[in-house]
Order: structure tokens, then C-alpha cells, then sequence
């Protein structure tokens, strides 16, 4: 049996097993999935979205203006960002 080690989260799991059918292993392998996934800065989560919308064909037009409206809905937003500031997070 996996032993999944003790974390501030063990309610959070608690509840993911008793209303999923999730073993105790599979379901805080998705709280950590979910913690470092909402844990990326600003700048990293502007970098790997203009490399994942860029792998689909789009141009930076595009691609800025999907990454600005996106922003405002992290769960921590940040403030807002101007084209031009997400740039140069993305090209220096």
C-alpha cells in the first residue's frame, strides 16, 4: 500500500475518498497536482500559456489577449497587466 505522507490537506483528502471512488493515494496525488498548479507565479503561468497557445498555432495578437483575459480568473488574480507588460515577461 502507498503511504502517502501526513499533510495539512489530510481533510481535504479525507473528503476526495469518501465522495470520489479515489483510493487515499490517487486523491492526494491530485491535491498536490492542484496545489502546484495554482502555486505558479505570474510570470510562469504567462510563460507556459504563450508556449501552450503558441503549439496551436496562434499568433502573439492572439495569444496576449487570451493570457490577459485569463488572468483576472486565477485564484489568486494578480493585478492587472497591459499587453505590453506580459511581453516582456514572455521576451525580457
Amino acid at each position: 500500500m502507498l503511504e502517502v505522507r501526513t499533510t495539512v490537506h489530510d481533510d481535504l483528502i479525507d473528503h476526495l475518498v469518501r465522495t470520489t471512488p479515489l483510493q487515499r493515494g490517487e486523491a492526494a496525488r491530485i491535491v498536490w497536482d492542484v496545489l502546484a498548479y495554482f502555486d505558479e507565479t505570474t510570470e510562469e503561468f504567462v510563460r507556459r500559456r504563450h508556449r501552450e497557445l503558441r503549439s496551436r498555432g496562434k499568433n502573439n495578437q492572439q495569444i496576449f489577449e487570451r493570457i490577459s483575459s485569463e488572468l483576472p480568473h486565477r485564484a489568486v488574480a494578480p493585478p492587472g497587466l497591459s499587453l505590453r507588460q506580459l511581453r516582456r515577461i514572455v521576451y525580457g
